[in-house]
């Protein structure tokens, strides 16, 4: 099993993926959200920061560690516009087998909706959800490397219209403990539609993406600092509907600064260690920033995202915000 797994991961990252799309172009777009206030707070996608979060492991399955066994994550985020979201993550270790595994489930509830017909007319409500549960596996490999896979099931229903999926992810992670720093590579999303929200056999691009990361905690200060780059398989990632662009008059994304399209792909995050009891975190999303950005409406604050975390002996209560225009969410998570 030591032999052939890593070779198992191996063929998924090189697998060319039809699952290529954009931003707005590919279902399930809420796999794309973050599961864990600890990641929220580090900008919303980290696959490569040093610590016994179980949270993060939702992220990338190589995360997962002996040190996580019994663990439980519950996860509230008070999102934007009423929208709630619900995560569980929990690990548990098979010493005899030198296995950690895990399960997930990330859940959002848009509220109730009124149904109607293209006149206006109310034909009663209806409550749209998504969700993703899945399943995770991490083993080690030699004395620094980890690999890892999750399989998961989403679903969406909105109203009449309903789709479910499959798809796996896999990651590789290099952790050397005496220097302190992480390094990681998940390939995440691939995989394929069940069936259809209009019951045709034309399935639709699941959002994958392949995203590589790597954390460093200093010595002798109390940081740690992360690097994340997520759509490595596509350079440009700016969103591509040219007849949305065409009626709002920006039709040269194409032409934008060169430098604006490779720091599309930097999330920044930083963890301050106060004490063994308390920190602080903070993060970057540069392309949330950009994308926040727009119609001559601008904000220094979008992308910027914050946090804390109090660690308590049998229970750690972690909080992030982050800045959409003028509107702040916050997602709360306990750890058991």
């Amino acid at each position: 099993m030591h032999r052939y797994c890593p070779i198992v991961v191996l063929i998924f990252f090189a697998h060319p993926g039809k699952a290529q799309t954009l931003g707005g172009n590919a279902v399930f777009q809420f796999l794309q959200q973050p599961n864990t206030a600890t990641l929220s707070a580090l900008g919303g996608m980290n696959v490569s920061a040093i610590g016994q979060d179980v949270g993060m492991a939702f992220q990338n399955p190589a995360l997962l560690r002996p040190d996580m066994h019994l663990k439980t994550d519950f996860s509230f985020n008070a999102f934007l516009a009423g929208i709630s979201n619900y995560s569980l993550t929990s690990a548990m270790h098979l010493r005899n087998e030198k296995t950690t595994v895990g399960v997930g489930v990330n859940y959002f509830n848009y509220g109730t909706m009124p149904q109607t017909d293209a006149s206006g007319n109310v034909w009663g409500s209806f409550s749209p959800r998504d969700y993703v549960v899945q399943a995770m596996i991490s083993q080690p490999y030699k004395e620094r490397w980890w690999y890892g896979m999750s399989l998961k099931f989403m679903h969406s229903g909105y109203g009449m219209y309903r789709s479910s999926g499959l798809a796996v992810d896999a990651g590789i992670a290099y952790y050397d403990e005496e220097g302190q720093w992480q390094a990681s590579l998940v390939a995440k999303n691939m995989g394929t539609q069940l069936n259809t929200y209009d019951g045709s056999a034309r399935k639709e691009e699941l959002p994958f993406d392949v995203e590589a990361g790597i954390s460093k905690r200093l010595a002798h200060a109390p940081f740690q600092f992360s690097l994340t780059l997520h759509h490595l398989h596509r350079f440009n990632i700016y969103y591509n509907d040219t007849s949305f662009r065409a009626s709002e008059g920006d039709i040269n994304y194409k032409n934008s600064p060169v430098t604006q399209k490779i720091f599309s792909h930097i999330v920044l995050g930083t963890q301050l260690y106060l004490s063994e009891k308390c920190t602080i975190q903070a993060g970057y999303n540069f392309q949330r920033g950009y994308d926040l950005n727009a119609y001559n409406f601008t904000s220094g604050l979008n992308g910027v995202s914050l946090g804390a975390s109090l660690l308590l002996k049998k229970l750690h209560v972690h909080y992030a915000t982050g800045f959409y225009q003028q509107s702040l969410f916050h997602h709360f998570s306990i750890t058991l």
